[in-house]
């Protein structure tokens, strides 16, 4: 397993992208400033990119694991990498994601903590209805955890 960190052609990750966020515009938000790296074993399996929110809070705005690959760790280890990379330099990682009952669990496993929420998010910055596990996204969720 290999981790590394993509500087240029960033859009050729889209499909992948937008697995974690769908909406092609909301990407674009955060794709060209942010940091961008894919994990590769035998292909590439996961990506994520990470952005400078200032105050000593790095971001995570976009991780994504291929749909079979899920489960096997990817996201973790990400998670992992993304600390060890990062923590002499920033003091909090921050993801904001739907209140859904996959992601959720998935980031409090990862030692993240519900800190805070922006209503309507999604209802007010998507052009569609998001849903995931069935149910329809409207909430940001932030959690945050130490670095």
């Amino acid at each position: 397993m290999k981790i590394r960190e993509i500087i240029d052609r960033k859009k050729e990750y889209l499909d992948l992208l937008l697995l974690a966020d769908e909406q092609e515009d909301m990407i674009d938000r955060y794709l060209e400033h942010g940091t961008m790296y894919v994990l590769e074993d035998d292909g590439v399996k996961a990506e994520c990119v990470v952005t400078d929110e200032g105050g000593g809070i790095l971001e995570l705005k976009n991780i994504a694991v291929v749909p079979d690959c899920q489960g096997k760790g990817y996201g973790k280890a990400f998670v992992n990498f993304l600390v060890r990379t990062y923590r002499e330099q920033y003091a909090v990682l921050q993801v904001g994601t739907g209140d859904s009952p996959s992601t959720i669990p998935f980031y409090e496993a990862c030692g993240f903590r519900r800190h805070h929420l922006v209503k309507n998010f999604f209802t007010d910055h998507y052009d569609h209805p998001i849903y995931e596990c069935g149910v329809q996204l409207v909430d940001m969720v932030y959690l945050q955890r130490e670095l």
